[in-house]
């Protein structure tokens, strides 16, 4: 539980700092450096041995590769057009239909109705809404799903953080003529690399060796339900580090999202450690 309630925290704060280089990168820049970023630290702990990965191995990481990219560049454009609190809650929506699709228990189906209810009233409609944003927020909630199928299948093939070592490097591959091109026209600024450079080991290293781990030991639903808490996060993230105010009703449907993770982890306290999470 520590280590999933920490993956989060890195994430919302990365997401927080990269969203400060917007102005001079854009959001596909702060994508790029952080690709590449999550390319030399995950290649450094993994250390894949790429020449002894067989085919069953290489497709889900080919796979995960694609949706590191595509979930970062949705993410972060979304941010940038309605904000962190709403885009990460649009993508919350992924990891919510997992658990409702994999759920076997009446309480689980409840716990994640309540969320669902929270997610309701942060995203209802508005005379100022973006719906641009709002659809690149639900991309990022399909990959938000996909990365936590396809993390887990990586992680039960790939001996150690291999897999994500190798993902990482085929994500940054495919990023790096975007990176070219952005500096070529645009010189970046210290400030904003250093800004990206943090984005990328908080919102991209740190999430995703916790997670690959996890995920050998927590069912993917459980897993997703748990997740519930980063639209909470990424709201106080905002309020404190963007200065992102929320009204009532946007506490409220925090306040659901909260129970609904509350109770979730509470129904599953007697199983297990390895199985509910709690031993990570």
């Amino acid at each position: 539980m520590a280590t999933m309630l920490g993956s989060g925290l890195a994430n919302q704060t990365g997401a927080a700092i990269g969203s400060l280089a917007f102005p001079v990168l854009g959001p596909v820049g702060v994508v790029a450096v952080r690709q590449y970023v999550a390319a030399v630290v995950l290649l450094a702990v993994g250390r894949p041995r790429l020449r002894a990965f067989t085919w069953r191995q290489w497709w889900p990481v080919m796979l995960l590769a694609v949706v590191f990219g595509t979930m970062n560049l949705s993410l972060y454009t979304a941010i940038d057009r309605i904000g962190l609190g709403l885009a990460v809650t649009l993508e919350f929506l992924g990891p919510l239909a997992i658990a409702l699709a994999g759920s076997r228990r009446r309480a689980d189906a409840l716990y994640a109705v309540l969320a669902a209810a929270g997610v309701v009233v942060l995203m209802r409609p508005r005379p100022s809404a973006d719906y641009v944003g709002m659809t690149l927020g639900l991309l990022a909630a399909v990959c938000w799903a996909s990365y936590i199928l396809l993390n887990r299948t990586v992680g039960q093939r790939v001996p150690g953080a291999q897999g994500s070592g190798a993902a990482a490097a085929l994500s940054a591959l495919l990023f790096l003529p975007v990176g070219v091109v952005l500096a070529v026209r645009q010189p970046p600024t210290a400030e904003a690399i250093a800004c990206a450079v943090a984005a990328g080991i908080l919102s991209s290293a740190v999430p995703y060796l916790a997670d690959v781990f996890t995920l050998r030991h927590v069912p993917a639903r459980a897993f997703g339900l748990f997740m519930s808490v980063n639209p909470v996060l990424a709201a106080l993230v905002g309020l404190v580090g963007l200065g992102q105010g929320l009204g009532w009703a946007e506490w409220g449907g925090i306040g659901a999202i909260v129970t609904a993770n509350a109770l979730a982890l509470r129904g599953r306290g007697t199983g297990s450690g390895t199985a509910d999470g709690s031993g990570t």
